[in-house]
């Protein structure tokens, strides 16, 4: 979807000049610098079965690129509670709410920033929560739940 650049592009350039292990001094900037993008979010509304073709359980989901400037960016409508995963060199969302009052991770909408090798399952509560998601060199490792535990009878 070409329309989403001309608003993503001048955020991929700004987040070149981030560091991402200051969590507060990089919301703070991107904030500052974007606010909440109110064109951003209509055109995501508008667009959100396109830029969320995919689905597993209460979660929809698409990649927008595999490599810009260095970020691979993917949009995500969620209304629970994602897979659980480590960002080895940060991520960065831009949230906001698409149904209700959603938190995500227990923060409102708004610019979230995760510092490199932090661990989270993405967890939506109270609606259902839009976010672009940016990952640095496209680094993400996926932690798949384990099979519940089979406990060995060993008494016969």
């Amino acid at each position: 979807m070409d329309a989403i650049w001309p608003h993503l592009d001048p955020v991929l350039g700004h987040l070149k000049t981030c560091d991402l292990s200051d969590k507060a001094a990089t919301e703070r900037s991107l904030a500052k610098r974007f606010g909440a993008m109110p064109e951003l979010q209509k055109l995501c509304r508008e667009h959100a079965e396109e830029l969320c073709p995919k689905a597993a359980g209460a979660t929809k989901f698409g990649r927008l690129a595999k490599d810009r400037n260095g970020f691979s960016v993917d949009c995500v409508l969620s209304r629970g509670t994602g897979m659980r995963h480590t960002h080895p060199a940060g991520e960065i969302n831009l949230c906001f709410a698409f149904e209700g009052k959603p938190t995500f991770d227990g923060d409102p909408p708004g610019w979230i920033v995760y510092p490199p090798g932090t661990t989270h399952p993405a967890d939506v509560k109270g609606g259902a929560m839009f976010m672009i998601y940016f990952l640095p060199g496209g680094k993400i490792e996926w932690h798949p739940p384990s099979p519940p535990s089979r406990a060995l009878d060993t008494s016969r």
